[in-house]
């Protein structure tokens, strides 16, 4: 077993995860385990993960009975990463926005930091083929998250990371709720109140390769709503 796996959550992400999954066993020489979370995805997205299995121990596959979300998923993965004796722990996306042969530089600088956020937005703006009506509502919420929570962070919402085991064992797993954005900005705002260390290295974002976005309004006024809930706990002392 490595020390670091990496946690992808999926619906839906047939075409996407038959190329991902070999291609971050090949980036990264199969130094990193890969945990598959499947909400039951109507294509068959298990069924292509359980082929890479007979082929790579170091894959393994988590199915739930139905669509429950990206953060419920993370969380599971998070437990699942403890209880295994993972010392680092990587999330990303299914999609292909997020690049596998990054997967090296977060283990680099997670060695000096206790989570590494990959960001779009440090030191200029690197996202490919968003609509700008997408890049302004992403550029907005996170100078919005910035300003509210007061974290120090230019991409708050992104969803390529690297956890220290210790990060996630300082947090109650088993009190969070949130959802998509929501959830990336949550659990970045309790690394920051428990004053981990927190680095932001830059990365290229690309939309989606096949299948469609998890976007949604929803979504957008969960996180909207998220960063006042946890400026005022924090203001309260309630949310530790």
């Amino acid at each position: 077993m490595n020390n670091a796996i990496v946690i992808i959550p999926t619906y839906n992400e047939k075409e996407n995860i038959s190329r991902l999954i070999p291609d971050i066993i090949e980036k990264t020489k199969g130094k990193v385990d890969i945990l598959i979370i499947d909400d039951n995805s109507p294509d068959g997205t298990a069924d292509v993960v359980r082929e890479f299995q007979e082929q790579y121990n170091n894959i393994f596959l988590m199915t739930r009975p139905k669509k429950m979300g990206l953060g419920t998923a993370y969380v599971e993965g998070f437990q699942f990463a403890l209880k295994n004796g993972y010392d680092y722990i990587l999330q990303m996306d299914a999609d292909y926005s997020h690049e596998p042969k990054e997967i090296k530089n977060f283990l680099k600088h997670i060695k000096n930091c206790d989570l590494v956020i990959g960001s779009r937005y440090k030191g200029g703006v690197r996202v490919l083929n968003w609509p700008l009506s997408r890049l302004f509502l992403s550029v907005f919420a996170n100078l919005y998250t910035k300003i509210i929570t007061g974290m120090p962070i230019y991409d708050a919402t992104g969803g390529f990371k690297c956890f220290r085991r210790e990060v996630l064992e300082a947090i109650d797993l088993s009190k969070i709720r949130s959802n998509g954005y929501a959830f990336q900005i949550e659990m970045n705002f309790k690394a920051f109140i428990k004053k981990f260390r927190i680095c932001e290295i830059p990365i290229i974002f690309t939309d989606r390769y096949q299948g469609q976005s998890k976007m949604s309004k929803k979504i957008i006024f969960e996180a909207a709503f998220m960063v006042w809930k946890l400026r005022i706990l924090s203001l309260l002392k309630i949310l530790r």
